[in-house]
């Protein structure tokens, strides 16, 4: 098995890895420097660094790694650890260098007008591939989105309904009314993202909120919802908004502190109106 051909297949299937690499070894090791071995998304592999204790740790690493796209280094050393060389005689140490593999980022955006067009053209340089669902051609259209993945301009329950939300999956709802913005997170926080935004003020984003929990959708579905969305640097403006939300999901992606989920947070009144006026 080619380990090349499996990450170009890894990557075509749009899914996540890791690569461990042995970097550096003393003395003997059950495997060789520049052994390497993909760890995917599922726990699978293909290659091997040598196997025992010492392959089982990489698995466990790269794990982490995946999820927190941060490369890591770890050490063995045979001698003080004898049970990591699977029954081996081996008597050496080895480090491994483990790197994220991972998929570009989808951004699903529900909503083609301002606000939705200007976090597009921010979202499209930080990497992020974007799929913009509007049933307004006029809105949702080449000419306005020309470099977008995906446009999807079917009526909102099919559009929904053939979308396939991943892990790496984000999504933002700036569509033009609460009934559009309720339906479309009722949906969401059955799927698999990683990050979900509203805009909105506290007043509509509470209303929404209650108003899902007596249909009986349990508060820990909510568990990866920002709203009111973004940081608050106090936007005003399509643009600005559109990199106070963009901060906010680097910020997911990079497991900071800032992107802590919110529903219904404190906002200040100028945030809440001009949130309300672009939802």
């Amino acid at each position: 098995m080619d380990i090349y051909e499996e990450i170009v297949r890894l990557r075509q299937e749009g899914r996540n890895g890791a690569l461990a690499t042995i970097v550096n070894t003393q003395g003997s090791i059950p495997s060789y420097t520049s052994a390497k071995m993909l760890v995917r998304d599922d726990g699978s592999i293909a290659g091997t660094v040598g196997g025992g204790g010492a392959e089982l740790e990489a698995i466990r690493v790269a794990a982490e790694v995946i999820e927190q796209e941060k490369p890591r280094t770890i050490s063995f050393d045979l001698n003080k650890q004898p049970g990591l060389d699977a029954g081996m005689v081996c008597g050496g140490s080895l480090e491994i260098y483990i790197e994220p593999l991972v998929a570009a980022p989808k951004l699903y955006i529900f909503g083609a007008g301002h606000t939705g067009l200007a976090t597009y053209r921010v979202a499209q340089p930080l990497g992020f591939d974007v799929v913009v669902i509007d049933e307004r051609v006029a809105f949702a259209n080449r000419e306005r989105f020309p470099d977008a993945v995906g446009i999807v301009t079917d009526e909102l329950d099919a559009a929904m309904a053939h979308l396939t939300i991943k892990a790496n999956s984000y999504i933002f709802i700036v569509t033009t009314g609460h009934q559009i913005d309720m339906r479309i997170l009722r949906w969401a926080t059955g799927t698999q993202a990683r990050y979900i935004g509203m805009i909105g003020s506290r007043r509509k984003v509470t209303g929404i909120f209650h108003e899902l929990q007596k249909e009986g959708i349990p508060a820990e579905r909510f568990h990866n919802v920002h709203a009111p969305v973004g940081l608050d640097i106090g936007a005003q403006t399509p643009e600005e908004i559109a990199i106070s939300v963009m901060a906010e999901m680097i910020a997911c992606r990079r497991g900071s502190e800032a992107s802590l989920p919110h529903l219904g947070l404190a906002a200040t009144p100028a945030r809440e109106t001009l949130l309300e006026a672009a939802g």
